[in-house]
């Protein structure tokens, strides 16, 4: 199997050759399945890498190697999908896992080759999506807390916090997504939605069936007043002892 790039036509991996992969793939399941001590990270990093450098499958081999990445740390008790995935790192920085991949791989089958360079990718990428979590879930509850005031201030239902919290986000409410996000019929709903639009959090925009609500100017400023700037997070490794060898 090869890998090859669209954009430039032409061939940038040669997989191993097709007598080898039953047994490579018979490798791969049985480390897999053997203990260790190795720190699930990096055996899940292993597996991602061996399996998209084995490249067994004519599609699918990247969707199959995040998943069985995935796998790894689930099985070692890592289950919650913000604490084992790295598919939003992975998209934004699409360019840098092909370029770790092609400089491990050097276009063909070579298990020689020193991994390094991939795990610390993948240690890099678990440690920046970990710190944006962090980020995100403190900016959430100062979203809350501000959210919750404002509709207490202006003497608006509680209820109407988790639509207001919506919308600052910068989501469209409609009459169904607000009932179902504040557990009330249809007509509580209209009427908490006109309530809102009345006290200056939301806009009401379209008509009748058609009607939705976002965020006011006067919200749009509280959640700018929200966000505060975001430095890029620092690779934890360049921080490390050399002595860790990674």
């Amino acid at each position: 199997m090869v890998v090859l790039d669209e954009r430039k036509q032409e061939i940038v991996y040669t997989g191993p050759d097709a007598m080898t992969v039953p047994s490579l793939m018979g490798e791969l399941a049985l480390d897999l399945r053997t203990p260790g001590d190795i720190p699930a990270m990096v055996r899940a990093a292993m597996a991602h890498l061996n399996l998209a450098m084995i490249h067994p499958f004519r599609d699918g081999n990247g969707r199959m190697a995040r998943c069985i990445q995935t796998l790894v740390l689930a099985r070692e008790g890592t289950v919650a999908p913000p604490f084992w995935s790295i598919e939003e790192y992975l998209g934004v920085h699409t360019d840098a896992y092909y370029q770790v991949l092609a400089d491990v791989g050097q276009g063909a089958w070579h298990p020689e080759r020193d991994a390094r360079p991939w795990v610390r990718f993948v240690l890099t990428a678990h440690y920046i999506q970990a710190q944006t979590l962090v980020r995100r879930a403190q900016e959430a509850e100062r979203r809350w807390d501000a959210v919750s005031h404002e509709v207490s201030r202006r003497g608006l239902p509680e209820r109407a916090a988790s639509g207001v919290f919506n919308a600052a986000m910068g989501f469209r409410l409609r009459n169904a997504t607000y009932r179902e996000a504040a557990g009330v019929s249809e007509s509580v709903a209209g009427r908490d939605l006109k309530a809102l639009a009345d006290s200056g959090l939301l806009q009401a925009l379209g008509e009748r069936r058609g009607r939705f609500y976002v965020a006011s100017p006067a919200l749009r400023t509280l959640e700018d007043s929200i966000r505060q700037p975001r430095p890029p997070i620092e690779d934890p490794f360049t921080k490390l002892p050399a002595t860790l060898g990674l």
